[in-house]
């Protein structure tokens, strides 16, 4: 279908301020959209994609564009769909500790307005200030706090969202509860937009801390680093983050709560870390906040290709002997959760080295005991590597799935793993 015809249909549909041509600028992995639409309603996300998919139109959903550059390149968009204007705070059920979102608005201002009642989504992903709530539903992207809170898909509970012949459904409910059936929330969240659009998100929430500590260790060597974690998430201590990062390799504890608990679990965290032959080095205030900050441009320098890397908890260290013994000892930037085993490794050198890790890693890995997807990396990288990687026996699953919620193939086509 000509572009003159997208948009003109686009316009019918949606209104001529809601339409407008791509852009080289606004291009995806070099793939330029055709038309940008920025639908202002349920109903509006319904309307286009009961048309897009009668005519066999691809589609490609966007929120603020933090994540565009994760998984494979599209084949085409003949439409990116923006959220920028589904951006409200639809219900904050301040009692039950809940609330409605849609799915364009950012999660810092989310939590801006949350705060009026001392409560927040604990979510703390890179580029959290800029990331929608769709974005972070549709990758399951977390960070540090999900040592303690969990990522997206421990934290929603309802979804409305449009299915791909336009029809708008819900799933989960607005109360926390446990319930029977097909679990539609969580089935969408980490679906890279190709099973449906995300209108709205509802989540359970959680009172703001008054108190905060973190602790600091430089283990000798990654097989110590990866001990303590190991030690320190069996023992009865509850920090909100157990993360390391390298160069230098260190280990870190948060604590986030009331002032006596912050400062009890402090001192016996540093008791342990004793025992096993560290000092630990205790922030708070000004120092803490700013080393917090340092610790998320880690994950957000754009240099080299990155990974998401996941192991198991009980074999990070040894995984992270593995990288430095493919890589060099300066080759590359790891951090992320040590309690989870889920981390961003940045690769910085030349494509030749990336691939050779890549490749490595992926050897060390186990299908069903880890993984290494690319998330952001040069052209040049991608003609050599699958992003994604090996998958196994879930891809069958996977496209019955897809089949069944987008059986045109019109969300997303290409994005997903094995080319859903």
């Amino acid at each position: 279908m000509p572009s003159a015809l997208i948009t003109e249909t686009a316009v019918s549909l949606l209104g001529a301020d809601a339409v407008r041509l791509g852009t080289p600028a606004e291009s995806v992995e070099g793939v330029v959209p055709r038309v940008i639409v920025e639908p202002a309603s349920a109903e509006a996300v319904g309307r286009l994609l009961e048309w897009a998919n009668r005519e066999k139109l691809c589609v490609l959903v966007r929120g603020a564009g933090t994540k565009m550059g994760w998984g494979a390149p599209p084949r085409q968009i003949d439409i990116l769909m923006s959220t920028t204007r589904l951006n409200a705070v639809v219900a904050h059920r301040h009692g039950d500790l809940t609330a409605t979102i849609q799915a364009g608005a950012t999660l810092g201002d989310v939590n801006r307005a949350l705060a009026q009642h001392g409560q927040w989504i604990p979510l703390d992903a890179p580029s959290a200030e800029r990331a929608t709530i769709g974005g972070l539903v549709a990758t399951n992207d977390s960070g540090p706090r999900r040592h303690r809170y969990g990522a997206p898909r421990d934290l929603i509970i309802g979804v409305e969202f449009a299915r791909a012949d336009g029809r708008l459904a819900k799933g989960g409910g607005i109360v926390v509860k446990n319930v029977a059936g097909y679990d539609l929330p969580r089935l969408l969240t980490g679906s890279f937009g190709s099973l449906g659009v995300i209108i709205t998100a509802t989540f359970k929430l959680y009172p703001l801390t008054a108190a905060s500590r973190t602790l600091v260790v430089e283990p000798s060597s990654a097989a110590h680093l990866g001990e303590l974690a190991v030690k320190l998430s069996a023992s009865h201590l509850t920090p909100t983050a157990l993360e390391f990062a390298t160069h230098p390799l260190r280990l870190i504890l948060r604590f986030e709560s009331i002032e006596a608990s912050v400062a009890q679990q402090s001192e016996t965290a540093s008791k342990l870390l004793a025992e096993n032959g560290y000092e630990a080095r205790t922030l708070s205030g000004s120092a803490e906040e700013q080393f917090w900050q340092d610790h998320a441009r880690l994950a957000n320098d754009d240099r080299g290709a990155l990974l998401k890397v996941s192991v198991l908890p009980t074999e990070l260290g040894e995984m992270l002997m593995v990288i430095e013994r493919l890589a060099g000892t300066r080759g590359y930037v790891a951090v992320g959760r040590a309690g989870a085993g889920v981390f961003l490794l940045r690769i910085t050198e030349d494509v030749q080295l990336q691939k050779r890790v890549i490749d490595g890693l992926r050897d060390a890995l186990q299908i069903g005991r880890g993984s290494a997807v690319v998330v952001k990396c040069s052209p040049d990288l991608r003609t050599h590597v699958d992003v994604w990687g090996p998958i196994g026996d879930a891809l069958s699953l996977m496209k019955a799935v897809k089949q069944q919620f987008d059986p045109a193939g019109i969300l997303s086509p290409g994005r997903g793993p094995g080319g859903l």
